[in-house]
């Protein structure tokens, strides 16, 4: 079996991929440069009313800067279509484009549909309105389906916790000796310091952030709206005690707070169940004052929904604070949770309430601050002249305005949380010592970084990329949003 290069036969893209992104970073330079020296645009007025910019040479940068990002974008996509089509003849790109042949089908597909009814959608329709949007909604869809197909067995090669014979520290594209059959034939990315799949690695590490990262935050948002919108709503000593208990978290370094809740010795006592008995009863609160708030007087509709939607939030809440039958598991005591047979929520628990903890008091202080805005509004005051209760209110006509700032504040969480997350697998603290998340790849390969940079260079960009996406699927809300 032979040595794969990067581009195998398609090698004739290599200049023009070089040349294109020559070109976007001398057109970035240039743009940059522009907004320093050029004077501000003076716009005129068009016959019919428009407004049009007198700058000249600004809009021939902006349009070089467009085109060249175009051409940058398109030999890319040319890597990936020839990879699909040719496999592992055209290279370590072509193998690796063919392995993600189902999240390319499904981007598409996605895209294509959202694009279609997108008019239909609301915000999320009016996002593929804005280009810097679609670059971060695609990034993050990106690694959202990886992470769902690897959790499916359809993109990793090799099982990542596999040690091979003689891979150690092999570079990208060797070919595994001895293959056996129906052995994927070679380490795409290469292998690590223990001889294991570093791209196998690095995509089953997807999994490991996907299933935390928006769940955590999702559940740090219910604690945060549901003591942030009585301490806004009511204000006076409510507000003062809500508010002085959010401060001294945040007062604490988010670290070392982080290593107090993962230490071994601490979990061993039980904080972190008890932690997470109290934070995540949180949630099921939430869901039942939203629908009893809102279906008050109908208790024909109220009672049986109220019944099926809480059973099925509090089989959830004990999936989750039980952990092999037993909710506190400690030397001393223990105290039983769900069966194992029922227990079908399956979380590294210290780590999931460690982010919920960190992230709630942030949330509560976004949210009190503007329930305080929006209380003064002429709509809120219909609402009470109308007799509505204080939840209603607060949950029906506060909320539903808030939403775009909060939508935003979301997106850029995840962000935040999924850097939480690598910095706790780099450390070791949190998940079992050979789970393959993002963060202890990182530390696994950054220990002979000044030999081989293939171990370590993977799931670092990996990391860049979804927070990239991230941040500027944020923006693109922020732009679209400030539209209505």
């Amino acid at each position: 079996m032979e040595h794969l290069i990067w581009t195998g036969s398609f090698a004739f893209l290599n200049p023009l991929l070089a040349l294109a992104l020559g070109l976007l970073a001398l057109t970035v330079v240039l743009w940059m440069l522009a907004g320093i020296v050029l004077p501000e645009d003076q716009m005129a007025v068009n016959p019919d009313g428009t407004l049009n910019s007198n700058s000249r040479p600004r809009k021939q940068i902006q349009a070089a800067l467009r085109y060249s990002f175009m051409a940058s974008i398109s030999v890319a996509v040319a890597y990936i279509v020839l990879g699909i089509l040719m496999g592992a003849s055209a290279g370590i790109i072509g193998a690796i484009s063919q392995q993600f042949m189902p999240v390319w089908l499904s981007l598409i597909i996605l895209c294509a549909m959202s694009i279609a009814f997108k008019r239909k959608l609301g915000l999320y329709g009016k996002l593929f309105d804005s280009p810097i949007g679609m670059v971060g909604f695609g990034l993050v869809m990106f690694w959202v389906f990886t992470g769902i197909f690897s959790a499916m067995g359809l993109i990793t090669t090799l099982d990542p916790l596999a040690v091979v014979s003689g891979m150690k520290n092999k570079v990208p594209g060797t070919p595994i000796p001895n293959l056996e059959d129906g052995q994927y034939a070679w380490y795409l990315l290469g292998g690590d310091n223990l001889a294991r799949d570093v791209f196998s690695r690095m995509v089953a590490g997807t999994w490991e952030v996907i299933k935390i990262a928006p769940f955590a935050t999702l559940f740090a948002f219910m604690v945060g709206i549901t003591l942030g919108l009585p301490a806004g709503y009511y204000g006076g000593r409510l507000d003062t005690v809500l508010s002085f208990l959010s401060n001294m978290v945040l007062a604490f370094p988010v670290i070392l707070l982080f290593y107090l809740l993962v230490t071994p010795e601490i979990v061993t006592t039980g904080v972190p169940s008890y932690m997470a008995a109290v934070l995540f009863i949180f949630p099921v609160i939430f869901l039942g004052v939203l629908l009893n708030s809102r279906f008050h007087t109908r208790p024909r509709v109220r009672t049986p929904l109220l019944i099926g939607v809480l059973g099925l939030a509090i089989w959830v809440y004990l999936s989750l604070i039980s952990t092999n039958g037993y909710i506190v598991n400690a030397p001393a005591y223990n105290i039983p949770g769900l069966p194992k047979e029922l227990d079908l929520v399956d979380f590294p628990l210290v780590v999931f309430v460690s982010v919920v903890f960190v992230n709630s008091p942030t949330v509560f202080r976004i949210v009190r601050s503007l329930t305080m805005d929006i209380k003064t509004r002429d709509y809120v005051a219909a609402a009470q002249t109308r007799g509505e209760g204080p939840w209603y209110i607060m949950l029906w006509e506060i909320l539903p305005n808030a939403r775009g700032p909060l939508i935003v504040d979301f997106c850029l969480r995840i962000g935040y949380t999924v850097i939480l997350l690598g910095t706790l697998g780099f450390f070791g603290l949190g998940f079992e010592p050979e789970n393959p998340n993002w963060g202890s790849t990182i530390n696994d390969g950054r220990k002979l970084l000044s030999i081989y940079l293939h171990p370590v260079l993977p799931p670092a960009l990996a990391l860049l990329s979804l927070v990239l996406g991230l941040n500027l699927l944020a923006d693109g809300l922020r732009e679209e949003s400030l539209k209505d």
